[in-house]
C-alpha cells in the first residue's frame, strides 16, 4: 500500500520531503495551478491598504461599543453595508444572550481604618475618546459576578492559583469566610475566583500589579503605552472551562424564544462576587494587611510590603448588584459562493464587540479580516470565483464569554458538522512575530503561508523571523525543533476566543492567528484601548493590521482553492505521538516525585525542606502513582505513525473528480473523529480529546486533557477510561487515514485504464 506523508503529493509529481517551502511547490495544488495561486495571492496583496484599515479602525471606535449598546448594534450594521458593497450575500443573525451590567457597586475598608475605593479611571482628556467615554462607557466590573454584599477579613492570594493555596496552607491561613484579594497574571481571571470559592472565601477582588503592565514596565498613558494607575482591567468570570456560551441555553442557540434555565441552574455563572480594582485602589488594601511576609515570587511592584493577611488585621466590605438582562447579539455573517463545491465552506471570523472603546481588542483583528473581504470582493469582480465558499463572521458578545459565535455554532450544529471545512480567527493584533496555533493537520500548509509573507518591519518572511526567534529565545523543544526543520510548529489552541466552538465543541479544525511581542502595553480590556493609544504606540503605520490581512488570506485562499485540500497527517501524527510520549513522562515523574517526597517525610526531612520556619506545618504522605495502562494510547499511535510514513511521492496518480471529492471530505472530516460525544469529564461540552483549555487553566490549553487532568489530579480510574477514550480517537482518527490511503491506491490501480 501506498501511504503518503501529504495528501495533495498525489499531484505533485517528483517533489521530494523538502519540498514544502520550495518556490515552485504549494501544498494542494498541481504545479501550474501553484503557478496561477501565486498570481491571485499577488493581485490579492495589490487590493490590501493601510489606509483602509485606518479608517474603519477609526470610525468603529469612536464610541464604547460593549454587547447591547447601540454602537454594536450601529457597527454590525456598519459591516453588513461594507459587505454588501464588496458583493458578498450578507445577514446579520441576532441572538438573544444574558449580559449582566452593573447597578451598584462599593468597597470600603472598615479595618484598620476607613477607605472608600474610588472603582473609577481617570480618562485623559487628551484623547479623541475621551466626551464619548465619559458618557457611554460602562465602569469596570467582571461580567458573571454574583450579586453580594459581603464583610469580611482580607487575604491576599498572589495570583489565586490551586498552587498559591498551598502556600496559604504551610502558613496556616485559611481562607474559609474571608474575602480574597488576587493579582491578574498566572493563568485567566476567572480562575480566581472559581479557586477562591472553592476554597470558601465569600468574595474576590482582582488588581493589576504594576509590575505586570504599569509604571515598573514604562510610562503611563497618555506619556506611554503602559497602564495608569487608575486603569482597571474588565472581563468575564463566567466559568468557560466548563462552557462558553450564553449561561442561560446550554447546548442550543439563544434564539429570541429559546427555553432558558435561571441563572442558579446554569453551571456557569460565579457564585460568589468579584470585583477588578485598580492598583491605587488596591495599595491601600495592600499596605494594612497582616500576616506573614509574602515569598519573594508573590511581591509585585507597589511601594508596601506585601503580606498574606488573614489575621483579622483588614477588614472589608464588598457590595455587588448586576442588571442581569438578555441583549441582542448582532453576529455579521457574509457569504461568496463557492464555483466548485459550494457546500464546502472555510470561514474566516474575528469579533467586534468590546469591553469599552477596544481599538485594539478586537478591532486591530477585525479591520484586516475587512480588508481581507474587501480584496476577496475586487478579485470576485475581476472573474475569479473560488471553488469553495468563503463565510466571512464577525462576532458580537464574544468578550462576556464567546456568545455570538457560540450560540451561532450551537445552533447551527449540523449544518456546521456537514459543510465546515476549517476555521480560521483573529482576534486582536500588535506589531512584532507571527503567533500561529491551530489544527496540526494543517500545519504544513500554515508554515508555507508563512515563509511567503514579508515581515513589514525586517524585510524577511514573518516565517524566517518566526523561525529565528525561535533559534534564539525558545524553548529547548523550539530550539531543537528549529534547527532541525523549517517548519514551523503551531502552538496548541487552549481557548479565550471564537474558534473554541469550532474545534473543541464540533471538532472543525481551526486557527488562531496574530502578531504580537513588540506592541507592548496596559490597555487591556480598560478604557485606554483607543484608536489614539493604538495608532500611537501599538501598529502606528496599520503594517503589521496588512500582514495579518496577508497571512490570514493566503490561509483562506489556499483552503478555498486547493485541488486536494492540504491535510499533513503527518504532522498531526508526529505531534500526537510527543503528546502521547509525555503523559507517559509525566505519570513517571509523578511517581518518582511522590516516592521521594514519601520517603522524605518518612525520613523526617519535609518539613525542613519545605519551610524550616513554620513548626505548625505538617504535611501528610501521598498515595502512591500506580502504573497506569497505558498500552491502548500507545498502540493507537503506532498504528497511526505506520499509516503516515512517507512513501515515493512520485508514485501517485491523478484522482477522478468523484475519487477528489471524497479525498476532500475525508480529509476535512478528519478532525472531527477526535471528537467524543461524552466529552470531557466533568464538562461534557468540550468533546475535543485532543485539544481543551485546562480546568484550572482557562485560555491554557491541556493536550489529550482527560488523561492529562486525570494524571495530575491523582484520579487513577478517571485516567485509565480516559486513556481508552482518547485512544479511540486516536483510532477513528487512523481509520480515516486509512479510508484515504485506500482511496489513493484506487488511483494508482486504476491509472491510465
Amino acid at each position: 500500500m501506498h501511504r503518503f506523508r501529504t495528501v495533495a503529493a498525489l499531484l505533485i509529481a517528483g517533489a521530494s520531503v523538502g519540498a514544502p517551502f520550495a518556490d515552485d511547490h504549494i501544498t494542494g495544488f498541481m504545479d501550474g495551478a501553484a503557478t496561477e495561486l501565486r498570481d491571485l495571492e499577488s493581485r490579492y496583496d495589490d487590493h490590501i491598504h493601510p489606509d483602509d484599515l485606518c479608517d474603519w479602525m477609526r470610525h468603529m471606535t469612536d464610541r464604547p461599543h460593549h454587547a447591547g449598546s447601540p454602537k454594536a448594534k450601529a457597527n454590525a450594521e456598519y459591516i453588513a453595508g461594507l459587505f454588501r458593497e464588496w458583493g458578498f450575500d450578507v445577514e446579520i443573525e441576532v441572538f438573544h444572550v444574558l449580559y449582566p451590567t452593573p447597578k451598584a457597586r462599593a468597597l470600603k475598608q472598615l479595618k484598620p481604618f476607613p477607605f472608600t475605593a474610588s472603582l473609577t479611571e481617570t480618562i485623559v482628556s487628551s484623547d479623541s475618546a475621551a466626551k464619548a467615554l465619559e458618557r457611554e462607557a460602562l465602569p469596570p466590573f467582571n461580567a458573571y459576578s454574583a450579586d453580594g454584599d459581603v464583610t469580611g477579613a482580607l487575604v491576599y492570594v498572589n495570583q489565586g492559583l490551586p498552587s498559591d493555596y498551598e502556600v496559604l496552607e504551610r502558613n496556616g491561613i485559611d481562607v474559609s469566610g474571608k474575602i480574597v484579594i488576587a493579582r491578574y497574571g498566572g493563568s485567566w481571571r476567572g480562575i480566581k475566583p472559581k479557586v477562591a470559592a472553592e476554597h470558601g472565601a465569600i468574595g474576590c477582588l482582582i488588581y493589576n500589579d504594576p509590575l505586570a503592565d504599569g509604571f515598573a514596565r514604562g510610562d503611563a498613558y497618555p506619556s506611554g503605552a503602559f497602564k495608569h494607575g487608575t486603569a482597571v482591567q474588565r472581563g468575564s468570570v463566567l466559568d468557560m472551562p466548563k462552557r462558553p456560551g450564553d449561561p442561560l441555553t446550554p447546548n442550543y442557540g439563544a434564539t429570541k424564544n429559546a427555553e432558558r434555565v435561571s441563572v442558579e441552574e446554569s453551571g456557569t455563572v460565579m457564585s460568589i462576587p468579584v470585583l477588578p480594582i485598580s492598583s491605587v485602589d488596591a495599595e491601600p488594601l495592600l499596605r494594612t494587611l497582616d500576616g506573614p511576609t509574602a515569598p519573594a515570587n508573590w511581591r509585585g511592584a507597589l511601594p508596601v510590603t506585601y503580606r498574606l493577611g488573614g489575621g483579622g488585621g483588614s477588614i472589608v466590605k464588598l457590595s455587588i448588584s448586576f442588571n442581569w438582562d438578555l441583549v441582542p447579539a448582532y453576529n455579521v455573517i457574509a457569504r461568496l459562493k463557492g464555483a466548485t463545491y459550494p457546500d464546502e465552506w472555510v470561514i474566516r471570523g474575528n469579533h467586534h464587540d468590546a469591553w469599552v472603546i477596544g481599538a485594539r481588542d478586537p478591532m486591530s483583528g477585525l479591520v484586516p479580516l475587512m480588508a481581507q473581504a474587501k480584496a476577496f470582493g475586487a478579485l470576485a469582480k475581476s472573474g475569479w470565483r473560488p471553488k469553495r465558499t468563503a463565510v466571512f463572521a464577525v462576532w458580537d458578545a464574544e468578550e462576556p464569554g464567546l456568545l455570538g459565535s457560540t450560540e451561532w455554532v450551537e445552533h447551527h450544529r449540523d449544518v456546521l458538522s456537514e459543510k465546515a471545512v476549517a476555521y480560521i480567527n483573529t482576534d486582536g493584533n500588535s506589531r512584532g512575530f507571527l503567533s500561529m496555533g491551530g489544527s496540526h493537520g494543517l500545519q504544513t500548509m500554515a508554515s508555507e503561508v508563512a515563509y511567503s509573507v514579508l515581515d513589514p518591519q525586517t524585510g524577511v518572511s514573518v516565517g524566517e523571523r518566526l523561525r529565528a526567534r525561535r533559534l534564539v529565545n525558545g524553548t529547548t523543544d523550539q530550539k531543537k525543533h528549529a534547527k532541525q526543520s523549517k517548519e514551523l510548529r503551531l502552538s496548541a489552541l487552549g481557548s479565550g476566543s471564537d474558534y473554541s466552538p469550532f474545534l473543541q465543541h464540533l471538532g472543525i479544525a481551526s486557527f488562531n492567528i496574530a502578531f504580537g511581542g513588540e506592541g507592548v502595553g496596559g490597555e487591556y480590556h480598560t478604557c485606554f484601548d483607543t484608536f489614539d493609544h493604538y495608532s500611537t504606540y501599538v501598529d502606528p503605520e496599520y503594517e503589521y493590521g496588512v500582514a495579518l490581512a496577508q497571512v490570514c488570506g493566503r490561509l483562506t485562499i489556499r483552503l478555498l482553492d486547493a485541488d486536494v485540500l492540504p491535510w499533513d497527517f503527518a504532522a498531526a501524527s508526529t505531534t500526537y505521538s510527543e503528546y502521547v510520549d509525555s503523559l507517559v513522562e509525566k505519570a513517571d515523574a509523578l511517581r518518582e516525585e511522590t516516592d521521594e517526597f514519601n520517603r522524605l517525610l518518612l525520613e523526617g526531612q519535609v518539613k525542613l525542606a519545605a519551610d524550616p520556619t513554620k513548626e505548625f506545618f505538617a504535611p501528610k504522605s501521598k498515595s502512591a502513582v500506580p502504573h497506569l495502562n497505558f498500552a491502548p494510547l500507545l498502540n493507537a499511535r503506532d498504528r497511526l505513525a505506520e499509516l503516515v510514513k512517507d512513501n515515493d511521492l512520485s508514485a501517485g496518480a491523478p484522482l477522478t473528480v468523484d475519487q477528489r471529492h471524497e479525498v476532500n471530505r475525508l480529509l476535512f472530516q478528519s478532525e472531527r473523529q477526535l471528537v467524543d460525544g461524552r466529552g470531557l469529564p466533568g464538562r461534557p461540552w468540550f468533546r475535543h480529546q485532543v485539544y481543551a483549555p485546562g480546568f484550572y487553566t482557562g485560555y491554557g490549553v491541556k493536550t489529550m486533557p482527560g488523561v492529562r487532568e486525570a494524571i495530575e489530579e491523582r484520579r487513577w480510574a478517571e485516567a485509565d477510561e480516559q486513556i481508552t477514550r482518547t485512544a479511540a480517537a486516536l483510532d477513528r482518527f487512523a481509520d480515516t487515514v486509512e479510508q484515504v490511503n485506500a482511496l489513493l491506491d484506487f488511483g494508482d490501480e486504476n491509472n491510465g485504464k
